[in-house]
């Protein structure tokens, strides 16, 4: 068994695309459904976000799964292959099992370290294993990625700092006010910019929103999207004698927020401090308005700088995470294959049982004179014996990472013990018969773990 992934994202292709591959239109159930009707994908997750479209599949065939996969994609999205192949990425084995983890960690975002991705994935492996699409494989490998996420977490500082400006503004907000729950807003301006810091705010359950720009129809949508309240464009001045918080991000060419406005207002406050992000650029509040006691005035500028000082920290913490996402990868690649050697032990075992169970036959006369505890014990010491014997053995061949050294290892092992044959007792130069054959794994109570 082997692992496969196929998947868009914002590194191979444009919003558009993104937008007709979502598998959330149609449903990820639906798809699961449509994706089990390929045989050769035995196991499967769909995952998607804004900004991927993903599906990971345990199955016996890569080449055959990959040709599989990309028709699904195609016919389930109705996308023409030759347009979306070209802004496909599959990656297998070793590489499958990277990828989920970057992902998984926040590496492979938009912006590095982001903690949504984790939420994300957990919920799409929760609706494939609530739907049984998934096996022992894929079982083993998402709770896998989680555990290297929260560990990654926990050893850096991947997903600390604001990364994008209106995330910056709201983190230097509180770091004046600490809570933001009982603070009241004044968006100025209702672009996409001041829409992102005031839902950004709203999820900081500010006390109330105030939204003003110069189009009425814009100025009431926004409004109604943060749950605020549209005012006019000429009573920014008075509502700035309520606000905490003012957000302005126009396309305005000069100050619409003079110094002299903000002084009367400080006046009329009394001096209680007041927070302005100036989204503008231009800006839309004239600078000197920063110098007046209890104002706190950031712009653009100010607020890119916290941001890519926080990107670099970020990015310094990556190559902490890629090594310990490297360790784990060996360490799930050493348990994949242990699977694939697993008959092979299972075999070894059998046989060795096989011979013990025949010997203890051969020399049933010599024992039957002993009592039940004295019997017991040497079927126990017999056990045990062959238990020791094939420790070191069955577990070296577990543990081959490199597949076709775990193959050679296999066949090596097959062919010196003869697994495929019947064996002989040397004792008595006779032939183990099917009967005590077939019996034998029934008899053979050594558990054995994948």
């Amino acid at each position: 068994m082997d692992l496969l992934l196929l998947g868009v994202s914002h590194h191979t292709a444009p919003v558009e695309l993104r937008e007709r591959v979502d598998f959330s239109k149609r449903g990820v159930v639906e798809a699961l459904r449509e994706l089990a009707t390929y045989p050769s994908a035995t196991e499967a997750v769909v995952l998607t976000t804004c900004n991927r479209a993903e599906v990971y599949v345990a199955c016996e065939n890569i080449d055959v799964t990959r040709g599989d996969l990309s028709r699904f994609m195609s016919r389930f999205h109705g996308v023409p292959e030759p347009e979306l192949e070209p802004h496909l990425y599959s990656h297998s084995s070793a590489e499958a099992v990277r990828h989920l983890c970057r992902v998984t960690t926040g590496l492979d975002s938009l912006v590095v370290g982001e903690p949504q991705i984790f939420g994300q994935v957990k919920e799409a492996y929760a609706i494939a294993t609530g739907e049984q699409y998934t096996g022992t494989v894929l079982n083993k490998l998402f709770p896998w990625s989680f555990a290297i996420a929260k560990r990654v977490r926990t050893a850096t500082n991947l997903g600390e700092g604001a990364v994008s400006v209106s995330y910056a503004a709201i983190s230097l907000a509180r770091k004046i006010f600490g809570n933001l729950k009982n603070l009241g807003v004044l968006v100025v301006g209702a672009g996409e910019m001041a829409e992102l810091t005031a839902t950004h705010l709203q999820s900081h359950q500010v006390q109330r929103i105030a939204v003003t720009s110069r189009t009425l129809t814009r100025t009431a949508a926004l409004a109604r999207k943060v749950g605020g309240t549209a005012i006019e464009w000429t009573a920014i001045e008075n509502e700035l004698l309520n606000a905490d918080v003012v957000v302005t991000a126009t396309g305005s060419s000069s100050p619409l927020i003079t110094a002299a406005a903000i002084g009367r207002v400080m006046r009329a406050r009394l001096n209680r401090p007041l927070f302005i992000i100036d989204l503008g650029l231009p800006r839309d509040v004239d600078s000197a308005a920063g110098q007046l006691e209890q104002v706190f005035l950031y712009n653009i500028d100010d607020l890119q700088a916290i941001v890519s000082e926080n990107l670099a920290r970020r990015q310094e913490q990556t190559t902490q995470a890629e090594g310990m996402i490297s360790d784990a990868v060996l360490e799930f690649l050493v348990w994949l294959r242990s699977r694939g050697t697993l008959p092979t032990v299972v075999a070894l075992r059998r046989r060795f049982e096989i011979v013990r169970q025949s010997e203890l036959e051969r020399l049933e006369p010599k024992l039957s004179g002993l009592t039940p505890d004295v019997r017991a014990r040497v079927d126990e010491v017999t056990r045990l014996l062959i238990q020791k014997l094939l420790l070191t053995p069955t577990e070296q061949l577990k543990t081959v990472a490199d597949p076709t050294t775990a193959a050679q290892y296999a066949e090596a092992i097959t062919q010196i013990f003869q697994l495929g044959e019947t064996p002989s007792t040397d004792g008595d130069n006779t032939t183990q018969s099917d009967d005590v054959a077939s019996a034998a794994p029934a008899a053979d109570k050594t558990p054995v773990t994948s």
